[in-house]
């Protein structure tokens, strides 16, 4: 017979922000799945595929109630380093719409992340 472990969820600790973080972190999770799977035959389609698991994770680790502080620096550096790369790939088309709104909630991302890291210190 195998043991079970029962899951831990914890959601009574998420305040406003906390959702606002998860709603951005699905919008550019999604926008990356989307983009990843219909490229899946590139590298940049699977790196996609990666960057979308990555916010999908990110999301399931905060609401299973991992240590946060660390949680939100690694979701820092994860959205920073992704708009980095987006800015010096692209640099001759920035612009796209669909590039728009990652980015947009990619940064709006970081600044919920700090607010977050800073009220935790």
């Amino acid at each position: 017979m195998a043991a079970t472990t029962a899951r831990r969820v914890d959601t009574a600790t998420l305040n406003r922000l906390h959702y606002v973080g998860i709603v951005l972190a699905a919008v550019t999770g999604g926008i990356h799945l989307v983009l990843g799977v219909a490229n899946l035959t590139s590298t940049l389609g699977v790196l996609f595929v990666l960057a979308g698991v990555g916010y999908v994770g990110g999301v399931a680790l905060l609401i299973r109630g991992v240590r946060r502080r660390p949680l939100y620096l690694a979701g820092i550096g994860f959205a920073v380093v992704q708009i980095v790369a987006y800015v010096a790939l692209n640099a001759g088309n920035l612009f796209s719409p669909v590039a728009v709104v990652d980015k947009a909630a990619q940064l709006a991302l970081v600044g919920v992340l700090v607010l977050l890291y800073r009220r935790e210190t």
